[in-house]
C-alpha cells in the first residue's frame, strides 16, 4: 500500500490549534474591497474554526 498524500491546498490554507480545532481565514478578503466598507471588511479579518462537517473532509484530507 503507498503512503497516503496530504492535500497541498488544504495543508497550506488550515491551521491545527494545540487543541485540535481547525483554523481557516475569513472569506471575502480577496478583492472588491471598497464595495465592501469599512466595518464589514474589519469583520472578516483574522481566523474562525472550521464547521463541523467541513472539519472532518479536512482531517481527511490532511492525513489525520
Amino acid at each position: 500500500m503507498p503512503k497516503m498524500k496530504t492535500h497541498s491546498g488544504a495543508k497550506k490554507r488550515i491551521r491545527i490549534t494545540g487543541t485540535g480545532k481547525y483554523m481557516r481565514r475569513q472569506s471575502g478578503r480577496g478583492h472588491l474591497r471598497l464595495a465592501k466598507g469599512k466595518s464589514s471588511y474589519r469583520r472578516l479579518t483574522g481566523e474562525t474554526t472550521l464547521a463541523p462537517g467541513d472539519a472532518k473532509v479536512i482531517k481527511k484530507q490532511l492525513g489525520r
